[in-house]
């Protein structure tokens, strides 16, 4: 084995201890059911869903008519076996019990708007079925409206493992359009596939003297980025392009920080909320259509000042980039203002999937 700068260890794969981790390849989120609208319809359903611990679920829709917000049900349930608690744009908190679905997308989405949804499912048959989702739209469209978020939580008390699941349209005002889908990944401590849905695309490291980290990716429909960044001054935003980034005023941002009123920032040169002068963790996901404006929900820690006396700061964001002509192919941080570098702690990774 040897050791390298920044007291990082490397060996072979048989030098690896019995009780290490799985190889990458092996296991991890599976692709276990798409459906993919051909027409208009009142609802998305996947059906035959493998039994799998827990789903991660990517909703991708779009909506003629206004109000086109959407609920689940799992297993065709029409029943009152569902309950929910959601929030949108940071509001009042609703909860609603024995009711016949639960909250999934965001609210009044405007006619010919998209929406986009992660959301979480643990589907341990012999207890409540647990979600949480966040979502957000692209509200009025263009650079000058904030998108919209909703977060909601839900359970089903239905007492068997859930096989199908259905993306519907909340009432009769709204239709989800054609080329809207919801794709299904599972994941359970017992898998050994080597078919992962998240294909890593890049992996990028500061060099500690530079005011940009970024990395061009092949282009994908669906982005999941995590990274830890810190600089050393002023001010460092994210942006994304089509074979450069975009420093032009075609972003819109709504961000809540530490449960606090929610701040929009429209016609911006990038997305607000993910600078600080201390390190930040940061987890995004963006939906990345070319016909449509990109879509993006991230969720933000900030370390605050140093040590346990001091509690860190949370942002939740959303996000999009007004583009409708061209995949995004590049991501990166840039520093706005003079004298500003992203240190070399700082660290990006991105994987992809179509």
């Amino acid at each position: 084995m040897e050791w390298l700068a920044g007291n990082r260890i490397i060996g072979t794969t048989a030098e690896r201890p019995s009780a290490s981790l799985q190889s990458p390849s092996v296991g991890g989120w599976v692709e276990v059911g798409r459906t993919t609208l051909g027409g208009t319809s009142s609802s998305i359903d996947v059906s035959s869903l493998d039994d799998k611990r827990y789903y991660m679920i990517l909703s991708d829709k779009k909506f003629t008519g206004n109000d086109g917000g959407t609920v689940v049900r799992y297993n065709a349930d029409s029943g009152s076996n569902y309950a929910e608690r959601f929030s949108n744009n940071g509001g009042s908190d609703y909860s609603y019990a024995s009711i016949a679905h639960h909250t999934w997308g965001t609210a009044n989405v405007a006619n010919g708007g998209t929406q986009f949804t992660v959301g979480y499912v643990a589907n341990l048959s012999s207890k409540e079925k647990l979600a949480l989702s966040h979502s957000t739209d692209t509200n009025a469209g263009g650079a000058g409206s904030a998108p919209d978020r909703t977060e909601a939580i839900g359970k089903w008390t239905g007492s068997n493992a859930i096989s199908a699941f259905s993306d519907r349209a909340y009432n009769g005002n709204s239709v989800i359009a054609s080329g809207s889908e919801v794709v299904v990944l599972g994941w359970d401590p017992a898998d050994s596939h080597t078919t992962n849905f998240w294909e890593p695309l890049a992996s990028v490291d500061a060099s500690g003297s530079s005011n940009t980290l970024s990395t061009s990716i092949t282009s994908k429909k669906y982005l999941w980025i995590q990274g830890y960044t810190e600089n050393t001054s002023g001010s460092v935003v994210p942006r994304v392009g089509n074979s450069s980034l975009d420093s032009g005023s075609n972003y819109a941002t709504r961000l809540s920080s530490n449960g606090g009123s929610e701040d929009l920032s429209t016609s911006a040169n990038g997305i607000t909320g993910l600078t600080s002068t201390t390190p930040i963790f940061w987890n995004m996901f963006i939906i990345n259509n070319a016909s449509n404006e990109k879509l993006i929900i991230c969720h933000v820690t900030r370390q605050n000042t140093a040590g346990a006396g001091n509690a860190p700061n949370r942002v939740e964001v959303v996000s999009k980039w007004v583009n409708t002509s061209n995949q995004i192919d590049i991501i990166g941080f840039v520093s706005t203002t003079g004298g500003s570098t992203i240190n070399s702690n700082s660290s990006m990774k991105v994987w992809g999937s179509n």
